[in-house]
């Protein structure tokens, strides 16, 4: 593709982006499905899939959660991706995604089904109000148990909220002090909810379309098999590939661009 043709389509896509969240950085969280150890291995592939695509766009990352699984891999993980259009980009992502492999965790070497679940928000601008009741969150505090300098600060004033109207748990650990974990816990569960609200209004927007698919387990909008042949799938747009290394090692380019193509109700070649 020539010099002019990129700057062709990416200032397609800036008019394609063009809700008023979607320049804004991004707020990315990683939960491992039902599964155990392979669930949560799959789990930690994505966060590196997630990370090197960030560094492969420009963008700046910070890990402010991090749940080590039991004996491999992630329970969750959540981290901000800073850099212009990231939540417009990475909003392509959210959804359940489905691996299909042969499990090294197994001795009898069989095929295996994980999921794991992505949920991208925008981090939202101070002046937008979100109606937060003090009465509904429930704050503990905990020792952080991250992969330590790999991912996250070791502390002893790690924060953890629950929203109990909406059931949305929000964490923060990679801060010093309590405080400031809690104000980027804080800071988090307000893109969430106002991420939630989004998504609720556009439900209702779409309820009439038969094609609508909820984001939600069992509803997975991509499929990664290894075993018994190679493809990764997008289940929302039929754009599929054989090549999957280097997809798994960040460039997602291809399935977000079509993504967003057939979001704008436009057609991929």
């Amino acid at each position: 593709m020539s010099e002019i043709e990129v700057k062709v389509e990416n200032l397609e896509f800036k008019r394609i982006l063009g809700e008023p969240e979607d320049s804004s950085n991004a707020i990315v969280s990683i939960n491992a499905g039902a599964g155990g150890t392979e669930a949560q291995d799959w789990a930690d592939m994505l966060l590196r899939m997630y990370l090197r695509y960030a560094e492969r766009s420009g963008f700046n990352t910070e890990i402010v959660e991090y749940q080590e699984g039991d004996e491999a891999g992630l329970k969750s993980a959540t981290f901000l991706v800073n850099g212009d259009y990231a939540f417009g980009y990475l909003k392509a992502e959210s959804g359940v995604h489905r691996l299909v492999r042969i499990s090294p965790f197994d001795s009898n070497k069989r095929r295996h089904t994980s999921f794991a679940s992505v949920f991208i928000s925008p981090e939202i601008d101070d002046n937008i109000e979100v109606d937060i009741d003090e009465k509904d969150l429930r704050v503990d505090t905990y020792r952080a148990s991250g992969a330590g300098g790999q991912h996250v600060n070791k502390t002893d004033s790690a924060i953890r909220i629950t929203h109990a109207p909406s059931g949305i748990v929000v964490s923060c650990q990679n801060e010093r002090s309590q405080r400031q974990n809690r104000e980027t816990a804080m800071k988090i569960l307000r893109a969430r909810l106002y991420e939630l609200e989004r998504e609720k209004q556009r439900e209702k927007m779409d309820e009439l379309n038969s094609t609508k698919k909820e984001i939600g387990w069992g509803s997975q909008i991509r499929s990664y098999v290894l075993h018994p042949y190679r493809m990764i799938k997008d289940h929302r747009t039929d754009f599929e590939t054989g090549n999957v290394d280097p997809v798994l090692d960040g460039d997602l380019s291809e399935f977000i661009k079509s993504y967003l193509l057939y979001s704008s109700g436009q057609k991929t070649n």
